[in-house]
């Protein structure tokens, strides 16, 4: 029998046998985390200069693009770095860093997105108590317990994961550090059992969230059929439905890949799901939830176009002192 504590690395998933095939998905994760870097990074830097958006949904889009950063650079470096190199290892503690950033992140993500959704709710169906329910002091409590939500959350589930006994090996079937498949490995029956209760009340606080979101659309919707503008009612639905539709993306998958049977699971079908909720969120948020935000997009092309016209006449504007 093998015991966690002989272990010093594990095995990743390779996306592929061949070659070719793993140098096309360094390109493909180079490709889709440059864009992620640029695009929030951009939001980070209009939001920060810019004090139009000096607003309640600002300050969460800026903190959403933190969590999207984080999202993006825990797991895609690595699983570059493995296609590129053509390996598959990843060191003990690096692998509990990994597992603790995501959960982290992922959680902190979701919580901010259910506080933008509340925000979305006060600003359209009771815009009169607006500034009340939503000033800097209430917005600034919000997005710290956000941020604590997934402090404590990825503590306990990276805590109870690791301290499991593990004898079946130390390959995970996963392109990253996932707790459904470092519990695969466990021969704890008592600790396997304590951290799915411990996945299952997160996934139970995670639905509520989602129930909350759609019941907030519900009357978002209401209120937005009954404005007389066509253009204002499309303008409305063309940011919420994408909404909607990248929350019940990630929730979805995400309670699927943690909680579904092991007589469904399979390699090809793990990558699909894991992906679908680990990097494609992060990646879309900037799209949806900022760059379809008419003043973000001013702000952006004032940014963009002053940092150009300041490097013509200066070269060394945009790039500060050599």
């Amino acid at each position: 029998m093998c015991n966690s504590s002989s272990f010093t690395q594990f095995l990743l998933l390779a996306f592929a046998d061949r070659r070719e095939l793993q140098l096309l998905h360094f390109w493909l994760f180079l490709a889709i985390s440059l864009a992620a870097l640029l695009a929030n990074g951009l939001i980070l830097s209009a939001v920060a200069c810019d004090h139009h958006l000096h607003t309640p949904m600002g300050f969460f889009l800026l903190n959403l693009s933190l969590t999207d950063l984080g999202c993006i650079c825990t797991t895609v470096p690595k699983a570059m770095h493995n296609s590129f190199w053509d390996t598959t290892t990843i060191s003990y503690k690096g692998c509990a860093a990994q597992l603790f950033f995501f959960v982290f992140y992922i959680t902190a993500e979701y919580s901010l997105l259910t506080i933008m959704c509340y925000d979305r709710y006060v600003a359209i169906c009771k815009p009169l108590h607006y500034g009340t329910l939503l000033g800097s002091r209430a917005c600034a409590h919000m997005a710290a317990a956000a941020w604590a939500t997934g402090f404590l959350n990825s503590l306990l589930h990276t805590a109870s994961t690791f301290s499991l006994p593990l004898c079946q090996g130390n390959a995970l079937g996963q392109f990253f550090c996932e707790i459904p498949h470092i519990l695969k490995l466990s021969c704890s029956h008592s600790g396997y059992r304590r951290e799915i209760g411990l996945i299952v009340f997160s996934a139970c606080l995670g639905f509520g969230c989602f129930i909350f979101i759609v019941f907030s659309y519900v009357q978002i919707f209401r209120a937005v059929l009954r404005i007389p503008s066509q253009q204002g009612r499309h303008k409305a639905f063309s940011t919420c439905l994408p909404h909607l539709a990248v929350v019940s993306l990630s929730l979805s998958t995400g309670t699927v890949e943690h909680l579904k049977p092991l007589s469904i699971s399979s390699p090809s079908l793990d990558l699909i799901v894991s992906v679908l909720y680990s990097v494609v969120p992060p990646a879309l948020n900037p799209l949806i939830y900022s760059l379809r935000n008419q003043e973000l997009k001013d702000a952006l092309k004032k940014l963009i176009t002053g940092c150009f016209s300041e490097a013509i006449n200066s070269p060394s504007a945009c790039y500060g002192p050599h």
